[in-house]
């Protein structure tokens, strides 16, 4: 069996023909008629029932199909690997708050130092990408939340923590001057009269999510106590509709800082206990880093452990 082959009948089940499977693959249709009976040669099976109007995958050429398109998504996996490690190429997933936030302060530092390395950025949410680093898409994951899978190292690199935004109306702003005096009299103030309000949350497999609800599940609030306005996965889109009046949201102060600086919307704070959260780096454990995967990660906890002792974040 060779890799020729396989390409030619993955090429012509997602065709559904030998003509255009030749065509996509520069190759002539005889060519790829070729591969096909010597695969089924090789397997003792039919793979493909040929007719006068289209053509029939057997249940094995599909058993065939699944597994042919695994094998050549790990071996394409494989040379972008070995060819990122020549070209000093990082392929970086990050979530949300990540993608957002911290890089776009992040790699242009770097940059300065190592000119020579570039990335291959995917952002997604944070259950994503750690999925897709066990598979091997990509060399350094950076999340808000930790793998529990022990093939991956997960290390905390940036305090976070989390915040209620509301719109700027006459409520709100009753209630932030109720917690602005609260604050100063040391008294804890009573976040639980900001959740009567429709709130808008994450999707569920975000970071951001899963800390929104270990903060509620705090105050002994379940979800189906909640009016859910709207479930988005997009920041910035959220903290749009909190500042138009759709509803409040609990989001990651790092996310909400500009808008409440703006004074586009109100910043409440969380009891410390319940809000803190770590963004994590996350590379797979029983792979060695390459030398500049290796400076990256470690540039990555020195630049925020500089920063938080420095007091800027």
């Amino acid at each position: 069996m060779e890799f020729k082959q396989l390409k030619s009948f993955i090429a012509v089940v997602e065709c559904q023909s030998f003509t255009k499977a030749a065509q996509n693959l520069f190759l002539s249709q005889p060519s790829i008629s070729t591969h096909i009976q010597k695969l089924e040669e090789e397997l003792h099976s039919r793979l493909i029932i040929r007719t006068t109007k289209n053509i029939e995958i057997t249940p094995r050429g599909m058993e065939l199909y699944e597994c042919a398109c695994e094998i050549m998504k790990r071996w394409d996996n494989l040379l972008l690997h070995w060819d990122s490690e020549t070209k000093k190429i990082i392929r970086l997933g990050a979530s949300t708050i990540p993608s957002a936030y911290i890089l776009p302060e992040l790699l242009p530092a770097y940059g300065k130092e190592h000119p020579g390395t570039y990335f291959s950025i995917h952002q997604s949410n944070s259950q994503d990408i750690i999925n897709r680093l066990l598979q091997g898409d990509f060399d350094i994951g950076l999340t808000g939340m930790p793998s529990d899978s022990s093939a991956l190292t997960s290390i905390p690199f940036y305090q976070d923590r989390m915040v209620i935004i509301t719109p700027v109306n006459d409520y709100f702003l009753s209630l932030k001057y109720e917690e602005q005096l609260k604050t100063s009299s040391n008294e804890p103030f009573p976040v639980k009269a900001l959740l009567h309000s429709p709130v808008i949350l994450r999707e569920k497999h975000s970071g951001s999510r899963k800390s929104a609800e270990r903060f509620l599940e705090s105050l002994n609030i379940h979800e189906e106590d909640l009016q859910i306005a709207a479930r988005i996965n997009d920041q910035e889109a959220i903290k749009n509709l909190v500042a138009q009046g759709l509803g409040i949201s609990i989001l990651s102060e790092r996310a909400a800082r500009n808008f409440g600086s703006e004074k586009r919307v109100l910043v409440f704070e969380l009891p410390a206990n319940t809000s803190r959260r770590s963004l994590y780096l996350i590379y797979p454990k029983n792979y060695m880093l390459n030398p500049h995967l290796q400076s990256f990660a470690s540039y990555i906890l020195q630049f925020y452990a500089d920063q938080q002792g420095s007091g800027v974040l």
